[in-house]
C-alpha cells in the first residue's frame, strides 16, 4: 500500500481497475490461520467464532443461524479446511465455493445454544467424528485448539480425551495485521458511512426521532451493500452524559447536542463510526467539549506510528479521575481504541485499563478505531468522535471522512 490516499473503489467487478482481489483475500487469510497453527503446539484448530470460521473457510450465513453456535470449522496442519453447517448451507458451499473440497462441506448440527439437549447425542457423535478426523491426519496426540465453545461441547471433547487449549489468541494474531484487498474493504465500508451521515445531517431536525435516523440509516446501508448493520447508536439532548450506547424513541429537540455510532460491515469488513452534531444551533458548553474531545483525538491520531506502544497512545487521554469517573474501569470505552476487521473488537485494544501495564507494539497493516468522548458542563450534553485508521509505514491514513474538526451544527438556524 503506497502512501496515497487509501482507495474505495466501486464495488462491482469491473476489466478497468485492480480492485479487491478476493481470491488472494481467501489464500492470505487462510495462509494466516495456517501459519498461527503451525507456530502453536496444536496438532489442530476447532472453530466456532463466527469471524474465525469466515477466515478460514470464506464462507458466511446469515447472522440468525450463524451465532447459534452450531457452524463449525477444523483446520489441521497438512490439510484444507473442514466445515460442518446447516445442511442445505453445506449444500450451497459444494455448489459456489470451490476453493473448498467438497467433501469438507458437511451437514452439521449441534443442538442450536441448548435448545436441542446434549443428552440427544448430537455433540458426542460430533466429537467422535472429529475425534477419528484428528486420527487420520495424524494429530490425534496433539492439543486441539478450541477458539469459543459451549460447556457440554467442551465437557464431551474432555470425555472422549481430547486436550483443549485456547485457540482465540492465536486467531485473533493472525487477524491483526491486514492485507491489502482487507483494508481496501473496510475503506469502502467507511465511505458507504460517510454518504450514510451526509443523510443524516439533512434529516437531523426538531420532531425527528432517534429511532427514525436509526432507520434511514439501515435502509440506505442495506440499499448500498451492506451485508449487516450489527448496530447503530443514536443518543440525543439529555441522553448524551452518560452515554447509554443505544438508541430510544426520543424526539429530537433544538439545540440538542446528537452523537451516533454506525457499525456495519461491507463483505464482512466492519464499521464502527462516531460522529456529533448540534442540531439547529450549539451552545459554548457543548462547542467546548467538542473541542476538548477533538484534541484527545488528534492527540491520539498524530501518536500513531510503527514500534510505539499502545500505552503511548492512551497516555495522550485524560484518566477516568479527569473527566467524571470513579477509575478506568467505569469509564472503559469512552476513551478507547480498537483494531477493526472481520471482528468489531479485534486486536490491538487500546485504553488506560489495559494498555498502560500491558502495552502492544504497533505495526504497519494494523487497522483500529479511535474514539474520544466528553461531557459538557451543562451536565447532560457530551462529545463523541470517532476515526478509522490505517497504519502505514509514514504513520496513521484516516479512513473516515465525513467533516469532524469542528462541531458540525446540523440545518442551523
Amino acid at each position: 500500500m503506497s502512501e496515497r490516499p487509501i482507495p474505495a473503489p466501486g464495488h462491482g467487478a469491473v476489466d478497468f481497475e485492480q480492485r479487491v482481489d478476493f481470491d488472494r483475500l481467501r489464500k492470505h487469510r487462510l495462509a494466516r490461520a495456517k501459519e498461527s497453527l503451525r507456530g502453536s503446539e496444536c496438532g489442530a484448530f476447532l472453530l466456532f467464532d463466527f469471524y474465525n470460521i469466515r477466515y478460514t473457510t470464506q464462507t458466511w450465513i446469515g447472522g440468525a443461524l450463524g451465532d447459534k453456535m452450531t457452524r463449525y470449522a477444523l483446520l489441521t496442519r497438512d490439510g484444507e479446511p473442514m466445515l460442518w453447517d446447516f445442511g442445505s448451507a453445506a449444500k450451497h458451499h459444494q455448489l459456489y465455493s470451490p476453493w473448498l473440497a467438497k467433501e469438507n462441506c458437511r451437514a452439521g448440527m449441534l443442538g442450536l445454544r441448548g435448545a436441542i439437549a446434549p443428552d440427544a447425542g448430537l455433540m458426542r457423535d460430533a466429537v467422535t467424528q472429529i475425534k477419528d478426523l484428528l486420527t487420520q491426519a495424524g494429530v490425534a496426540d496433539a492439543p486441539i485448539g478450541v477458539d469459543i465453545v459451549e460447556p457440554p461441547f467442551l465437557f464431551e471433547m474432555q470425555r472422549q480425551g481430547l486436550k483443549v487449549v485456547d485457540a482465540q489468541q492465536l486467531m485473533l494474531d493472525a487477524r491483526e495485521i491486514k492485507s491489502v484487498d482487507e483494508i481496501t474493504l473496510l475503506s469502502q465500508a467507511a465511505a458507504m458511512v460517510d454518504g450514510v451521515y451526509q443523510d443524516i445531517v439533512e434529516a437531523l431536525k426538531p420532531g425527528i426521532r432517534e429511532n427514525e435516523i436509526v432507520a434511514l440509516a439501515n435502509k440506505r446501508l442495506y440499499e448500498m451493500g451492506s451485508d449487516q448493520v450489527e448496530a447503530i447508536n443514536a443518543v440525543s439532548g439529555e441522553r448524551c452524559n452518560p452515554h447509554p450506547h443505544n438508541f430510544s424513541d426520543r424526539i429530537i429537540r433544538p439545540g440538542d447536542q446528537a452523537f451516533f455510532d454506525i457499525i456495519q460491515s461491507y463483505n464482512g469488513y466492519r464499521t464502527c463510526y462516531y460522529r456529533t452534531f448540534g442540531v439547529g444551533s450549539a451552545t459554548a458548553s457543548q462547542r467546548d467539549a467538542y473541542t476538548r474531545a477533538r484534541q484527545w483525538m488528534d492527540g491520539a491520531i498524530e501518536a500513531v506510528c510503527p514500534g510505539v506502544g499502545t500505552d503511548d497512545i492512551a497516555r495522550v487521554w485524560p484518566a477516568a479521575t479527569e473527566f467524571g469517573f470513579a477509575d478506568e474501569m467505569a469509564a472503559f470505552g469512552l476513551q478507547f481504541g480498537h483494531g477493526l476487521g472481520l471482528g468489531l473488537h479485534e486486536r490491538p485494544i487500546i485504553s488506560r485499563l489495559n494498555s498502560i501495564a500491558h502495552p502492544v507494539e504497533i505495526r504497519p497493516g494494523m487497522v483500529f478505531a479511535l474514539e474520544t468522548y466528553c461531557p459538557a458542563s451543562d451536565g447532560f450534553s457530551a462529545a463523541r468522535i470517532e476515526e478509522e485508521v490505517v497504519v502505514t509505514e509514514a504513520g496513521a491514513q484516516v479512513l473516515t471522512r465525513f467533516p469532524a474538526q469542528e462541531l458540525f451544527v446540523a440545518n442551523p438556524y
